[in-house]
């Protein structure tokens, strides 16, 4: 099976600004059940989750958690907005994103944009099956 791949030299670790400019491009061409959710989503780079997040999501690895997406506003009790509003982070961390990145030997730009698909389809409840055939698609119209 033939695959292109995108090679991206680095003399050292990607930066929060590398990572930034990466994620910026795959947040403009995710798969299109995604888009309708977060049009108005702000991506964010930090290098850990801080503790307090650490502390509610009861992690207990700080490179355990790749991404995390939060919502700024709750509408009310019990009710849910199901698109994303301007204040909606998506947060990238970005040593855990280069340890899986080493781990796994794949192209940076496709591990970026995985952990981004897989966290928006979560959030926005799409199943696992779902998020995997987005993964899948998204990866053989891009690559």
């Amino acid at each position: 099976m033939d695959r292109k791949q995108i090679i991206m030299n680095f003399s050292v670790p990607p930066s929060i600004e590398d990572l930034q400019v990466i994620a910026t491009e795959a947040l403009e061409l995710l798969p299109e059940e995604l888009v309708e959710f977060c049009e108005e989503v702000t991506v964010e780079i930090e290098e850990f989750p801080d503790e307090a997040t650490e502390s509610e999501l009861d992690l207990d690895d700080p490179y355990d958690l790749l991404a995390l997406y939060r919502s700024g506003k709750q509408i009310s009790p019990g009710v849910e907005r199901r698109t994303a509003d301007s204040d909606d982070v998506l947060i990238l961390y970005r040593r855990p994103i280069l340890d899986l990145w080493c781990e796994t030997g794949e192209d940076l730009n496709t591990t970026v944009r995985q952990v981004m698909i897989e966290e928006i389809g979560r959030t926005f409840e799409f199943s696992d099956s779902e998020i995997e055939e987005m993964i899948r698609r998204h990866f053989q119209g891009l690559l």
